[in-house]
C-alpha cells in the first residue's frame, strides 16, 4: 500500500465515511447512498476510486453490487481508521452512520429479498 495514495484518500470526509461503514460488514451501494445522503453516481464514484487504489473489493451478488474491505485490513488503513473513529466529539458523523446502517439493516431484515445475503452473513442484527 502506497502511503501519499492511502493518504489522498482518507482525506475525504465521505470515503472515511465509507470506509467506517464498511469496517462493520459488507454494504450494498443502496445501503450507502442511503446513509451517507448521497446519489447512487456519487457513492459509486467514490467506491470506484477506493477500488482502484485497493482499499475495498467488490463482489456482484444478483442484481446487487456489494463493497467489503480486503482482510486482513492493511494495518496503516485500520490505524488511521481507529484514530479518528476515537474522536467521536470531532466526527459524530461516524457514530451516525453505524446507528443508521444497524437500522437499515433491520429494516431489511424481515424482506430479505431485497438485499444480497451476504450482507446477512455478516451481521449479527439481521
Amino acid at each position: 500500500m502506497e502511503l501519499d495514495k492511502l493518504y489522498k484518500c482518507l482525506c475525504d470526509l465521505q470515503r472515511l465515511r465509507i470506509l467506517n461503514l464498511l469496517q462493520a460488514g459488507p454494504l450494498c451501494v443502496c445501503h450507502l447512498q442511503e446513509i451517507l445522503d448521497e446519489t447512487q453516481v456519487k457513492t459509486s464514484k467514490q467506491l470506484q476510486y477506493m477500488k482502484k487504489l485497493g482499499f475495498v473489493l467488490s463482489k456482484r451478488e444478483g442484481i446487487w453490487m456489494v463493497y467489503s474491505l480486503p482482510f486482513p485490513v492493511h494495518p496503516i488503513l485500520q490505524a488511521n481508521l481507529a484514530c479518528v473513529q476515537e474522536r467521536p466529539d470531532e466526527y459524530p458523523c461516524f457514530a451516525e452512520d453505524l446507528l443508521k446502517r444497524a437500522a437499515i439493516l433491520q429494516r431489511f431484515a424481515d424482506n430479505r429479498a431485497e438485499c444480497p445475503q451476504v450482507v446477512y452473513e455478516s451481521t449479527s442484527c439481521c
